[in-house]
C-alpha cells in the first residue's frame, strides 16, 4: 500500500537521527532509546509489544512508522558452518551476508552496495558492475535479520561478535549511510558492540578515510594487495586516483588517532601474481617502518568463473607467511571459509541490475561475468 511504503523505516535511523525523528513529532527524546532496545537488542518488530510505550504512541508508530528489514530469498549453509543469505533489495536486485562462526566468536560480513562501483579484477563482485547504494535500514537489517535467524549465542547473549563491512561494495563511497549504521552498531542501546569488533574494509578511498578518522574511528581494514604503484594499478584500479603514498600517508594519520591498535592490511595471495618472497620483501618494506600498529591477513584467493587468476599454493602462502613473520609484522594466513557456497572472500555476488554496463565492456573483452542465479 501507498500509505505503508511512506511510513519512514525505523531501521534506517541512527541514534541521533531516531532521537531528532522523536522530538519532530513532539516526543521526549528518552523515547529513542527505549525504541532502540525493543528494534535492535530485542529484534521486535511489531510496535504493540512495545510494552513500555504509550498506547497512544504505539498507535500512533503504526500509522507513521516501519521496522522493515531486506527480504530473505535465500539461504545457504556450508560443511563449516559458514551461512551465506540472500537478500532481495528490489528492482531485481539482491546482495549477500555472509555469518562465520568461531568457537570464541561469531562474525558477520554485511554488504554495503547492490554491485560494487570499484573495479578490483580479482573480485566477483567487481565483475558485476554497479547499480546504487544500500540505504542505512537495509544495512543495519542485516544484522537484525542474523541476530533474529541465527540460533546460536554467545557468553554475551548475543549471535554476532563481530561485524566487517566486507560484503559486496566499497563502503567508503556509500559513507553516510555506512557511518549511520556503524553508529547503530556502537550504540549501548542498540548493539553495544565494541569499536574494535566494527570493521570498515576499504580499497583505498583517502579523503574518506580521513573523515572516518574524524567522525568515528573504528577498525580499518585496508585491500592492498600489492606494494608498487604499478601491479595495483592492475589488482585496485582506484590507485590511479589515490596512489599507495597517498593511502600510507591516510593510514598512519588514521593510526595516530585509532584507539584500539592495528590497521588490517589485506592481502589476496594470487598465483604468479604477487606472492613471490620478492612481493613479500616489498610488503616488509612498506609495512616495517609501521609495524607497531600493522597486521598482515593473508587470504587465499578464491577463484570465479572467468576471474583468469589461481590461488597461491599452500606452500607457497607458508613461505610468504613465515617472511613476513620473520620480519616482525604480525601475519594471519586466513583459513577459507565457506567455499563451497561461494561465499567466501571475493566471491559474493548477487544479483545486479548493472547500471554502469561495466558487464557489457567485460562481455566485449572476452571476460565472464560471475553472477549467483536465483530461481524464485
Amino acid at each position: 500500500m501507498a500509505a505503508t511504503d511512506e511510513r519512514i523505516n525505523l531501521l534506517g535511523l541512527s541514534p541521533s537521527r531516531l532521537r531528532a525523528w522523536f522530538a519532530e513529532i513532539g516526543e521526549k527524546p528518552f523515547r529513542a532509546n527505549q525504541v532502540l532496545k525493543w528494534v535492535h537488542q530485542r529484534q521486535v518488530d511489531d510496535f504493540d509489544a512495545m510494552t513500555d510505550l504509550a498506547k497512544g504512541l504505539r498507535e500512533r508508530l503504526k500509522e507513521i512508522a516501519c521496522i522493515r528489514p531486506p527480504e530473505i530469498v535465500l539461504d545457504q549453509k556450508s560443511a563449516d558452518g559458514t551461512r551465506k543469505f540472500l537478500l532481495d533489495t528490489g528492482g531485481g536486485n539482491s546482495v549477500e551476508m555472509v555469518y562465520i562462526p568461531e568457537d570464541d566468536r561469531a562474525t558477520l560480513c554485511i554488504s554495503s552496495q547492490v554491485g560494487c562501483s570499484l573495479t578490483c579484477t580479482f573480485c566477483s563482485t567487481g565483475r558485476q558492475g554497479f547499480n546504487r547504494n544500500l540505504t542505512t535500514a537495509e544495512i543495519i537489517g542485516q544484522i537484525w535479520l542474523a541476530e533474529r535467524l541465527v540460533e546460536r549465542r554467545l557468553p554475551s547473549g548475543k549471535a554476532i561478535s563481530n561485524v566487517v563491512f566486507m560484503g559486496m561494495g566499497e563502503p567508503l563511497l556509500n559513507e553516510q549511510a555506512v557511518i549511520d549504521a556503524a553508529e547503530l552498531l556502537l550504540d549501548d542501546h542498540s548493539y553495544g558492540l565494541s569499536k574494535r569488533r566494527v570493521t570498515i574494509s576499504t580499497s583505498g578511498i583517502v579523503p574518506a578515510i580521513d573523515r572516518l578518522r574524524e567522525r568515528l574511528p573504528i577498525a580499518l581494514a585496508i585491500s592492498l594487495h600489492a606494494c608498487n604503484d604499478e601491479l595495483r594499478d592492475e589488482l585496485v584500479p582506484i590507485n590511479q586516483k589515490y596512489p599507495l603514498d597517498q593511502l600510507m600517508a591516510a593510514c598512519d594519520r588514521y593510526a595516530q588517532v585509532v584507539p584500539h591498535g592495528a590497521i588490517i592490511y589485506e592481502y589476496v595471495m594470487i598465483q604468479g601474481k604477487n606472492d613471490t618472497l620478492e612481493h613479500a620483501e616489498e610488503l616488509i618494506a612498506l609495512l616495517g617502518p609501521r609495524r607497531e600498529q600493522a597486521k598482515v591477513n593473508l587470504i587465499p584467493f578464491n577463484p570465479f568463473p572467468g576471474s583468469g587468476y589461481e590461488r597461491s599454493s599452500r606452500n607457497r602462502i607458508v613461505q610468504f607467511t613465515k617472511r613476513l613473520q620473520d620480519a616482525g609484522i604480525v601475519t594471519v594466513a586466513r583459513k577459507t571459509r565457506g567455499d563451497d557456497i561461494d561465499a567466501a572472500c571475493g566471491q559474493l555476488a548477487g544479483q545486479v541490475a548493472d547500471r554502469s554496463r561495466r558487464s557489457d565492456r567485460l562481455a566485449r573483452m572476452g571476460l565472464d561475468r560471475a553472477v549467483v542465479e536465483v530461481t524464485r
